[in-house]
């Protein structure tokens, strides 16, 4: 288990920033840790760095406790907090030797080397931190976050203030490196949560409100199943009425159509099945689903926690 952490708490005087909040996180897993501004998502994370102790609750890393062995979590685990702490008056290679001196890297020039190139900071590596856009000094804090190799990698909100340009190309580098470890990553930008993350927790005045795969928690939220068909000729309803699973049928014209289906129901391959034996063409088939914004809207406004 790369990270756990069970009934965790981290109260400020009379605040609950953290409120008893339980989850794993497998090896190889990316964890999208979602929630409004205020939500105890950066209270955690802090947590699980060692930066912050918790009030109750336990958390560990590869299997160390943050509570009595800091230093085994921290030698296992990358982080690159929301604000990105970097010295800009010096070199992105010095700087990354810096790094790797702290970490007592045995072979620190191969290993700089190599995190140059995976964050495509080669033709930067000689300017000044503070010369660099936005967009590079993020790459500069990945680099020296997966600079000691770590078996866990926690990124607060790393696209924050990038441009389009720039969002595209962190998150294709974020993709590539959650492919290869175990990586936590704090966003407000959903299609990040879709493109990048295998999983999705959400936590709202700091309890978890959700925990699933992102397309298995819209299909729990969603209700009944909507298909919408439309066909290149008229199509009496009593017609579409008698598919094996369609529930309700609402026209929306004679040709094109709604239909509805008990939740975690495919009526897709029956409607097709429909359209060949009655010789109809069909023109459009496609099935309706929460999108992750709306998901997100539902659980953090309405405080419900997904079933």
């Amino acid at each position: 288990m790369s990270v756990q952490v069970d009934n965790l708490t981290k109260i400020y005087g009379s605040q609950k920033a953290v409120d008893g909040i339980s989850f794993k996180v497998e090896p190889g897993q990316v964890l999208g840790f979602l929630g409004p501004n205020g939500a105890g998502k950066t209270t955690t994370m802090k947590i699980l760095t060692g930066y912050i102790p918790a009030t109750s609750g336990s958390a560990t890393v590869a299997g160390f406790s943050v509570d009595t062995h800091p230093e085994e979590v921290r030698r296992r685990i990358g982080y690159l907090p929301e604000h990105n702490p970097l010295y800009k008056d010096m070199y992105v290679r010095e700087y990354l030797l810096f790094v790797a001196g702290l970490h007592k890297l045995p072979q620190p020039q191969k290993r700089v080397a190599e995190m140059i190139e995976l964050t495509g900071l080669t033709r930067e590596q000689h300017k000044h931190i503070g010369a660099l856009s936005k967009g590079y000094r993020q790459r500069v804090g990945l680099a020296q976050a997966m600079l000691h190799d770590p078996e866990v990698l926690i990124l607060d909100e790393p696209t924050t203030g990038l441009d389009p340009n720039q969002l595209i190309e962190i998150r294709q580098l974020i993709k590539h490196i959650g492919a290869a470890i175990t990586l936590i990553f704090s966003t407000h930008i959903m299609q990040e949560v879709q493109a990048i993350c295998d999983r999705v927790l959400i936590i709202n005045n700091g309890k978890l409100v959700a925990d699933d795969p992102i397309g298995r928690l819209q299909e729990r939220l969603a209700g009944d199943v909507i298909v919408t068909v439309a066909f290149a000729q008229a199509v009496p309803v009593a017609q579409l009425q008698r598919i094996t699973g369609v529930k309700q049928v609402k026209a929306l014209g004679d040709r094109k159509f709604q239909l509805s289906a008990s939740p975690a129901t495919d009526i897709r391959p029956a409607v097709f099945s429909f359209a060949v034996n009655n010789q109809q063409v069909l023109l459009e088939m496609h099935q309706e689903t929460f999108s992750v914004e709306e998901v997100f809207q539902r659980l953090t406004q309405s405080g419900v926690t997904a079933p």
